[in-house]
């Protein structure tokens, strides 16, 4: 369950930079992330998932136990079934590989692969991939200012309750309701009561 990418955060750069496409995962909780965008190859991305690559591949390995920045052709991980060497009958010649993590034990880590067919990335283009990849997962931070009884009324929103019955359950107004559900949506920037309740899922908080 992802969260949509708002029109502030957009990929431009990623694309611009990385012409024979990328793939992006941000804040991964519980191996899944609250966003992710694969504008790889369709072949090659159907070939990576059927041939079951993802923990063969050494820029993914990569990818979850470091921090930084690197060049395909730089990362020291043996790659025993040829991955990368398939991917550049697709295109994917020369690649970069970005990842960041929160500074807390606890912390969740976003990262990024770039590919190229023509040359290298520039270290100027890898510093702009940082920064890019960094802002996404910054502007993913969990907000901290819900209240308990707004967690409350959008847990029992994920689970598909009405209006009447939670204020029923929870002995307050509907008004009450309508107002906590109110609060949390501001607090999240989502549209609706059940966008809310998705957002807050995403975050983990609920």
């Amino acid at each position: 369950m992802g969260i949509e990418l708002g029109a502030d955060l957009d990929t431009n750069l990623f694309a611009e930079l990385s012409p024979s496409g990328y793939f992006i995962a941000i804040r991964i909780s519980f191996a899944l992330p609250m966003f992710e965008q694969n504008l790889f190859p369709p072949d090659w991305v159907e070939t990576f998932g059927k041939r079951g690559y993802v923990m063969a591949d050494p820029v993914m390995n990569w990818l979850y136990v470091s921090t930084g920045a690197i060049r395909w052709s730089e990362i020291n991980i043996p790659d025993p079934r040829g991955v990368l060497d398939h991917a550049a009958e697709f295109g994917l010649l020369f690649g970069a590989a970005v990842s960041c993590i929160d500074r807390d034990s606890h912390g969740q880590r976003s990262f990024g692969s770039f590919a190229r067919a023509d040359r290298e990335f520039e270290d100027a283009e890898i510093a702009a991939l940082q920064r890019a990849l960094q802002g996404l997962h910054d502007s993913f931070i969990p907000p901290t200012n819900l209240t308990r009884a707004e967690l409350e009324a959008l847990g029992m929103i994920k689970n598909g309750l009405l209006m009447k019955e939670i204020a029923g359950l929870l002995g307050v107004s509907e008004g009450a309701v309508k107002q906590r559900l109110k609060n949390a949506k501001s607090k999240l920037n989502a549209k609706t009561s059940t966008h809310a309740a998705t957002m807050a899922t995403s975050y983990g908080l609920i």
